[in-house]
């Protein structure tokens, strides 16, 4: 090539670039606020919508854990955007850790966490996601680990001085400025002007003290820096925190405010049980009918249902945000895949489409609510709103699904039926339905590619082997993957009872096979199904919407024992037969598996295991082989010839005594109480606000108590989830009379707690009792129990939201066969000193049912 022709293709390529800037910078889509508050895009005038995820492999934890692993950080970026666009994300948000990108005097530094950022910004952008960028988080680099000496102007000076020193304001406006006139070198595009970036949020969390005009004048400041950078974006500030300063927020030259959700608080380091529908009813903002703030444009800069492990809630929030005026929502927080094993970034969050595929396909839901449900549609209150437009969830089933003509989406077995198959063109989920069954545990996806040709792609295998909300660590694995083969079925009148199977991803080795009466077995990968007969130039190189038709992304495989999950029933009544259930999580079918009863008299009984779906087995034991008092088992697995048994095979048993080589369950009378809360072995699973006061001990009996004194003369409550304590005893309940605590007042008067019963549906029933300042059995008659409220626990953030709500309908009944959570509430009392209310403490031994 000679230098000529080098020079033109060189000046060329300049023009073009010249030409694509330009056009962005005069021509550019921006959002902007109409006059009652809603964002809509310039050239169309339609209303914004948006859903995603924040993500942040760019810093912080994630990069260096990235480094530690020696993960190439572009490729994990790669990786999890392609599922991104498989959950139907469009929309991404981050707190940028300005620690990391700047120095003191908030001088943007052109350094790796930057150049990650635009790569990962890039990269979402040719799957169709839009953004919302915070600029500032306030927050050193570490957690979970200690803060490196980093060079930004948050570390220098703090989050408080940073809302108040002169000299670190200069420092963030300095800041503000350059980061949105950066440009971006994989686009060639400023972020002022980037037109898929929608809007900015000034900064993460700022809690302000001072005064209203205070609060006014440092956003002011912020906002100005901004708009000399010639961006015309929607500015927004957080204005779910220091909410007694919000006139300041209301007065200052913003668009919108952004707002949280953790309606289950955060770091209970277990995972939460019980129906939490109820905990997200509502999203009520207590200023909703402020004048000012009717104008303001509404987002959600981060949500979760934290230390929850179930996919039945995300659906349920987006709807309460919708209701709320809400049109953005990203989720806190996506875990990065290379190390989502462990769960180590926000332990008290799990989300990730291999690790967690439920709760993904719940977000994937969830993003479907955001675009279809009106702005403030209101579906009335729980229990009514369950049910929503194209969307149901159910806590019973853990079960949230969506259908439309066109679209099948659900999290777990649903026996829904689309209204017309034939017409479906898109098919996601998890377990079986009327048109999947699937016996692995990974989410599967159907796509329409045209008419008899489908792309279907199966995920491998993820079980949880530990609770993931725990203490984490990276040397902790919480989750297995296994690349197993599974049957699949799959009824679409499209494709009709047989079709054609053929690998698409790149290093797919299983043969093409065809389906015989729509069944056939499937291992993880991308394939192409087509109808018997018919013709297609669909292949795996083909573009199709945001992705190519042969892209597939998974962990390799990491199982490399079997595990045996099994919590042991903790009491079980005689005369009837026990049901034994099992995960058996092996690399390929075991030979055979069993339980062997440890017999008092020297001899054991063994009782087959048989498989029921996928890695779940169950035995039932008959009654007359269970006598009253303790039963040892253990569960023995034949593989290869060799028999193992569990749970010692699995248990570094080196210092641990016979007890802990046997699962043990109690059978007992069937007239014998059923205890639903004992202070010893269920007070670290206690739902309930932070108290420095309480305390478990042992008394002189030798029976443990929990003590526990409200810090404030206000309202306290505490749950706890019975239902897997009593699962041995449902039997029984219908004879049970009466309610009782066991327990004593902590002060020298009496002390009111209301105790309640909550059912599986989400309806309360509870009396009032005075606790006297002795040991005593408090009793009451559960024919005595009324309606009575549902409190709002763990307390939700932001701390504004109600307290407790009305879930039982007027009509309801007490039904002692559906019950599974136990609530106490304390109750403040009046004092001899006018307008003031003290509360007492208690301590409670146990709660049980007579």
């Amino acid at each position: 090539m000679t230098n000529n022709n080098m020079r033109l293709i060189i000046n060329s390529f300049l023009l073009f670039l010249f030409t694509y800037h330009s056009t962005f910078a005069q021509q550019p889509n921006d959002v902007y606020v109409d006059p009652s508050g809603i964002m809509r895009w310039g050239e169309t005038k339609e209303e914004v919508r948006g859903f995603g995820v924040n993500y942040t492999v760019p810093f912080a934890y994630a990069y260096r854990v990235a480094k530690q692993l020696n993960v190439n950080p572009e490729q994990a970026i790669d990786n999890d955007v392609y599922h991104f666009s498989r959950l139907g994300f469009d929309l991404y948000r981050v707190h940028v850790w300005d620690t990391e990108i700047s120095d003191t005097l908030g001088n943007l530094l052109e350094n790796e966490h930057l150049k990650l950022l635009d790569y990962a910004l890039t990269k979402m952008k040719t799957r169709g996601m839009k953004f919302v960028l915070t600029p500032i988080a306030y927050w050193g680099n570490g957690w979970p680990e200690k803060d490196e000496k980093t060079p930004g102007f948050s570390r220098k000076y703090g989050k408080a001085a940073c809302l108040t020193n002169p000299e670190a304001i200069k420092a963030q406006q300095n800041y503000l400025y350059q980061f949105l006139n950066h440009v971006n070198p994989y686009t060639g595009v400023a972020y002022k002007n980037e037109p898929d970036l929608i809007a900015f949020e000034i900064s993460n969390e700022p809690q302000h003290g001072g005064s209203t005009s205070d609060v006014t004048a440092f956003i002011n400041g912020m906002v100005a820096s901004m708009r000399k950078t010639g961006c015309k974006k929607p500015v927004f500030y957080n204005i779910s925190h220091s909410i007694h300063l919000a006139q300041g927020y209301f007065d200052a030259n913003i668009d919108g405010g952004t707002f949280q959700w953790y309606p289950t608080g955060l770091q209970a380091k277990h995972e939460i049980m019980g129906n939490l529908l109820p905990n997200v009813d509502d999203y009520k903002i207590p200023f909703a009918a402020n004048p000012r703030f009717k104008k303001m444009a509404k987002i959600v800069y981060e949500f979760d249902a934290a230390d929850v492990g179930r996919s039945y809630i995300y659906p349920a929030m987006a709807r309460s945000f919708r209701t709320a005026g809400m049109q953005l929502a990203t989720h806190f927080a996506y875990d990065p895949t290379y190390f989502a094993y462990a769960n180590t970034e926000y332990d008290t969050h799990y989300m990730n489409l291999i690790y967690t595929p439920q709760k993904a396909l719940s977000l994937k839901i969830a993003s479907e609510v955001f675009h279809r449900v009106p702005l403030y549609k209101d579906y009335g209150k729980f229990p009514a709103n369950i049910a929503f437009g194209d969307f149901k969830v159910s806590y019973a089933q853990d079960l949230a699904e969506m259908v439309t003509k066109d679209k099948f989406i659900y999290t777990n077995n649903t026996t829904t039926k689309p209204a017309n198959a034939g017409a479906l063109e898109h098919v996601s989920g998890s377990g079986n339905s009327a048109v999947v069954k699937y016996e692995g545990t990974g989410a599967y996806f159907l796509d329409k590619l045209e008419n008899g040709v489908w792309r279907l792609e199966v995920l491998p295998d993820a079980i949880w082997i530990e609770d993931p909300f725990g203490y984490n660590s990276l040397d902790k694995k919480l989750a297995v993957i296994n690349w197993r083969t599974w049957p699949m079925s799959v009824q679409l009148p499209d494709l009709r009872n047989n079709f054609e199977i053929t690998p698409l991803n790149a290093g797919n080795h299983n043969a093409a096979l065809k389906s015989r009466n729509n069944a056939f077995n499937i291992a993880p990968g991308a394939y192409l199904l087509v109808k018997k007969g018919a013709k297609t130039k669909f292949h795996a190189s083909t573009q199709w919407k945001n992705m190519t038709l042969g892209e597939f992304v998974a962990p390799a495989a990491t199982l490399t024992q079997t595990y045996v999950l099994h919590t042991p029933i903790p009491e079980a009544s005689a005369g009837r037969e026990l049901d034994v259930n099992v995960q058996i999580v092996s690399l390929q079918q075991p030979e055979q598996a069993q339980i062997k009863i440890l017999g008092k008299n020297g001899k054991s009984m063994a009782f087959e295991l048989v498989r029921k779906k996928g890695y779940h087995y169950s035995s039932q034991i008959p009654a007359a082989d269970l006598g009253e008092g303790t039963i040892q088992y253990t569960i023995v697995v034949k593989e290869k010839g060799v028999e193992k048994h569990y749970p010692a095979a699995q248990k570094n048993t080196a210092n641990e005594g016979e007890n802990e080589l046997s699962f043990r369950t109690n059978i007992v009378p069937k007239s014998s109480n059923i205890a639903i809360f004992n202070a010893a072995k269920d007070h670290q699973k206690l739902l309930r606000p932070y108290s420095k006061t309480s305390r478990i001990s042992v008394k002189e009996n030798g029976i443990s108590e929990l003590s526990i004194t409200p810090e404030k003369a206000e309202a306290y409550a505490m749950r706890f989830n019975f239902k897997e304590k009593i699962a041995g005893r449902s039997a029984d309940l219908s004879g049970k009379k009466n309610l009782v605590l066991y327990g004593r007042a902590l002060s020298q008067k009496a002390c009111e707690v209301q105790i309640a019963l909550i059912s599986t549906d989400g309806s309360v029933f509870g009396k009032k009792v005075d606790i006297e300042p002795k040991d005593g059995a408090y009793q009451i008659s559960l024919n005595a129990l009324k309606n009575a409220e549902f409190i709002s626990l763990p307390r939700p953030y932001p701390g504004f939201l109600p307290y407790s709500l009305q879930t039982t309908p007027d009509n309801a009944s007490f039904n002692i066969d559906q019950i599974e959570t136990l609530q106490l509430s304390f109750l403040p009392v009046e004092t001899v000193h006018q307008n003031q209310k003290s509360i007492s403490g208690i301590a409670v031994e146990r709660v049980v049912l007579e």
